[in-house]
């Protein structure tokens, strides 16, 4: 039969085990908030992504489009003086 001693480090090791199960969950919550998190923002960054190729597409088309004398016009005011 336990002693005492025996009783009392059997209840501190239940009592730490329950707190490791505690913050292990804790932890599974955190971490599935996070993986949730990280698929939002790799869904928003591809959107972004794709709304940034369209807009450049866009530009490009409108450059395409510009008469080639307006393309040969300086790129600053500096340019322009000289």
């Amino acid at each position: 039969m336990p002693n005492q001693y025996q009783v009392d480090q059997i209840d501190q090791l239940t009592e730490r085990v329950e707190q490791l199960l505690q913050r292990y969950e804790a932890l599974q919550r955190a971490n599935a908030l996070l993986v949730e998190q990280v698929s939002s923002l790799s869904q928003e960054r591809d959107s972004l992504k794709s709304r940034l190729s369209a807009a450049r597409a866009r530009v490009d088309a409108l450059i395409e489009r510009l008469p080639e004398s307006t393309q040969m016009l300086p790129s600053s005011p500096e340019e322009a003086i000289r």
